[in-house]
Formats: structure tokens, sequence, C-alpha cells
């Protein structure tokens, strides 16, 4: 394994550990956890938390895929992985900017993280 490889598993661990930390607080405190993302849920929502559950549940599945890639799979599968779940952080800052969300967490925080993925992701197809 090559040291590009080394670092690209690296972040994908770091960022399967992160993304596992993130659904779990969309479990545990939903709207805190909108607002984070960059689009706050009101009391006059009505029940948003199952829907926000819903995002808590997803992320947890992507860093645990993610997680046991790093283990069980090649580069080339972890890169193909990472590069197609980099549609998710992309879709995230859409849904941000189309809701009037924070710009600086569309593209700092969403759009960031697509980056790192997609950067993650070539190093490892390469």
């Amino acid at each position: 394994m090559t040291l590009t490889h080394v670092v690209a598993y690296a972040v994908t661990w770091i960022i399967g550990i992160g993304i596992i930390l993130i659904g779990a607080r969309f479990l545990l405190a939903p709207r805190p956890s909108a607002a984070g993302f960059g689009v706050a849920v009101g009391p006059q929502a009505g029940d948003a938390n199952a829907y926000l559950a819903v995002k808590g549940v997803r992320d947890i599945a992507f860093g645990l895929i993610a997680i046991a890639l790093v283990f069980a799979a090649t580069p080339r599968v972890l890169g193909w992985f990472m590069l197609c779940t980099a549609v998710a952080p992309i879709g995230d800052a859409l849904i941000v900017l189309r809701y009037r969300g924070p710009k600086l967490t569309a593209y700092a925080v969403h759009g960031a993280t697509a980056a790192v993925m997609v950067v993650a992701a070539v190093l490892l197809l390469r």
C-alpha cells in the first residue's frame, strides 16, 4: 500500500467516525443538530424530529460502511465508495443553500467535506 493510500485510508477513517458522531447527535439532539447542519427547524415544523432521526440513521450507516470498507476492501473499492458518497455532502450543501441557510455552513462544512472525500477517492483510485 502506498503512502497516498495510507493517507486516504486515514481520511476515510476520520470521516467515518465523524459522520457516526454527527448521526448520533441528530438522534439525541435533533433540532440543535439541524441548526448546525444549516437548516434550523422551528417549533412550527410539527414533528420534524422523525425526519431528523432519518438523517441521523443515514449518517451512522454511511460512517459504519466507510469503516467496514477500510478494514475489508481494496483501495479501489474504498475509492469508489468515497466518490459515490461524496454526493451526500454536495446534496447537503445544496439543501442548505436552497432553504436560505448560512452560506458559510454550506460551503465550509458540506462543501469542504465533499472536497476532502473526492480527494481521498482520487488518491485511492490512482
